[in-house]
């Protein structure tokens, strides 16, 4: 499992593009964590680490059969995750019918798009840690009440996730139209500017396509980052186990 909490590369490449103030109240990751847990929720969470009594062994506990159900388990976190970057892969534009030369032309396909992949990832990605995590607690009654403690971050932080993650789409959006100017700034008065040329390698345009794709590949990776954790508790438990 990861062994820092260093910021994401979501976190990265949107301070990159949009510098912020950085934090100065001096708070360590579980401080500012704690901010966003309520009284009730903290209860809740204590209640999920409360050592479970084991359950008799419900299938093959044997090295093969491990290995076996972690190999199923990575065929299904890499299938959602290929999906999910084919579709992110897609241009939004071809999508809308929409060329840059056309009199419309702005950011309204970028935005729709990125709305339509963020349910998608929710979507898919919910029902894949539910499932990991039934087979996680399944499998090894000793991680039981790590998936339970999964569980129980998944809804306490649901609601701080669904504000910040539409951060994103505007710091993008924000990216495109600081592009599109530093474009039209840079522009001779004498040279005509040719929207054909804006999505061409070395255009605008296609600067800000492979900003916008490489933003959602680090939210998707961010996203699936509790179902890694699940996995290599899974993993290091069948390491270490005869």
């Amino acid at each position: 499992m990861h062994s820092t909490f260093g910021p994401s590369r979501l976190v990265r490449l949107l301070g990159a593009w949009t510098p912020v103030e950085a934090d100065r109240s001096g708070m360590d990751f579980a401080e500012r964590t704690s901010l966003w847990i309520g009284p009730l929720d903290a209860i809740r969470l204590q209640s999920a680490q409360q050592p479970v009594r084991p359950r008799p062994a419900s299938a093959a506990r044997g090295p093969a059969a491990r290995s076996q159900a972690i190999a199923a388990l990575d065929e299904d976190v890499q299938r959602v995750r290929g999906v999910l970057a084919k579709a992110i892969a897609q241009d939004p534009l071809a999508l809308a019918n929409l060329k840059p030369s056309d009199p419309d032309f702005g950011y309204a396909p970028f935005r729709q798009r990125h709305l339509e992949l963020q349910r998608q990832m929710e979507q898919m990605l919910t029902a894949l840690r539910d499932h990991v995590r039934q087979k996680v607690a399944g499998r090894s009654p000793r991680l039981r009440p790590l998936a339970e403690l999964d569980a129980a971050l998944e809804d306490v932080l649901a609601v701080r996730e669904q504000k910040l993650l539409p951060t994103a789409a505007a710091l993008l959006e924000r990216r495109f139209h600081q592009l599109r100017h530093a474009h039209a700034k840079a522009q001779a008065a004498d040279t005509p500017d040719d929207p054909a040329q804006w999505a061409r390698p070395g255009g605008w345009l296609h600067a800000f396509g492979e900003d916008w794709r490489q933003a959602l590949l680090a939210e998707l990776e961010l996203r699936l980052e509790p179902v890694a954790g699940l996995l290599d508790a899974l993993r290091n438990e069948h390491e270490h186990t005869p």
